[in-house]
């Protein structure tokens, strides 16, 4: 499985407004199958899957799409109710700006806009209020629209560029989980900038599609990684294909039709390296894998390591955790 993993970060702040009504977290993890004490190891993740599972049973705890963490709460059915208002738009453009005057109906709701920008399009959605300190709910907004707007038009919209109106937090590596495409922070809006190009694409959707839509959206929009077309997203398809046996960057780079020289250059300029993308997808398949019934040296053999020893060095740096500690935790 190549899925990628989520960071607790995410975990922690889609709890915040759970937490400001005084309600316990706790039922809420294990319902999700998530062990509590996961969230106490800073660099614990999970999976995609139990992810999606947390915000439908916080809609469902709250009554609210906005997760308590919006200036006023979004019941639930309104996601499912905008997407019945738009599904007959004969373009991407029509129905963007529907969805957008829909919500402008309820007060509160943090503002949509469309505007061209020449041969681009910039969809942006304003701050969301003093609740979301940690702006998971507007990157949410930002997650939704772009893969709700994909799939209307039936294929991935390609983004150049996400931007955010405050400085890069901590944790802005996991972005490229999110938004594959340049990340500019401090910036005048909250957007995504994307070719005009799709605006006048028709809908490939009906009533139909949008009932079996409906059934995990929009959690699994949220919870499910966007592979993208990025150099990294590719290395890591690759890498993915191999796992057992790991082709190294020279490999890699015969396969991308480049030399590793210039390999090594793209990486840089996208921020990583080969042994990071390596490393990273190796810790997202243990992660899988310790939920299995594999023995821990098999896990390790699996990954490409030689001894235990350096697997249970190597995921307990990635974790905080060592393997059979982190498989205590979830079982």
């Amino acid at each position: 499985m190549r899925e990628r993993t989520i960071s607790n970060h995410f975990v922690r702040a889609a709890l915040r407004g759970v937490e400001r009504r005084g309600l316990a977290p706790d039922a809420l993890l294990l319902g999700a199958g998530i062990p509590p004490a996961l969230l106490k190891q800073p660099r614990a993740r999970i999976a995609p899957e139990q992810f999606a599972r947390l915000v439908q049973l916080l809609w469902e705890v709250l009554d609210d799409e906005y997760l308590g963490l919006g200036n006023q709460p979004s019941k639930r059915g309104t996601f499912a109710m905008m997407g019945h208002t738009i599904i007959h738009c004969r373009n991407l453009e029509k129905a963007l700006q529907r969805g957008a005057l829909f919500y402008g109906l309820f007060p509160g709701s943090p503002g949509i806009r469309l505007r061209r920008e020449g041969e681009q399009v910039r969809l942006s959605v304003d701050e969301v209020g003093a609740w979301d300190d940690e702006h998971f709910l507007l990157e949410s907004l930002l997650v939704i629209w772009h893969r709700l707007g994909s799939w209307l038009i039936g294929q991935r919209i390609r983004l150049d560029e996400v931007t955010f109106s405050y400085p890069a937090p901590a944790h802005h590596a996991e972005y490229d989980l999110l938004f594959p495409c340049p990340h500019r922070f401090e910036a005048a809006a909250n957007s995504l900038l994307f070719n005009a190009r799709y605006l006048p694409m028709p809908l490939l959707q009906d009533e139909r599609t949008l009932k079996r839509f409906l059934l995990h959206s929009p959690a699994d929009l949220l919870a499910r990684p966007d592979g993208g077309d990025s150099l990294t997203s590719r290395i890591r398809r690759l890498l993915g294909r191999e796992c057992e046996h790991w082709p190294d960057l020279d490999s890699i780079a015969r396969q991308l039709h480049m030399s590793p020289q210039t390999l090594r250059r793209h990486l840089h300029e996208e921020g990583t390296s080969f042994q990071e993308l390596k490393d990273h997808l190796r810790r997202d398949l243990a992660i899988y894998q310790l939920g299995s019934d594999l023995p821990i040296q098999r896990i390790a053999e699996r990954l490409g390591f030689s001894e235990p020893s350096a697997f249970h060095r190597a995921f307990k740096k990635w974790t905080g955790l060592t393997p059979g500690a982190y498989r205590a935790q979830e079982s």
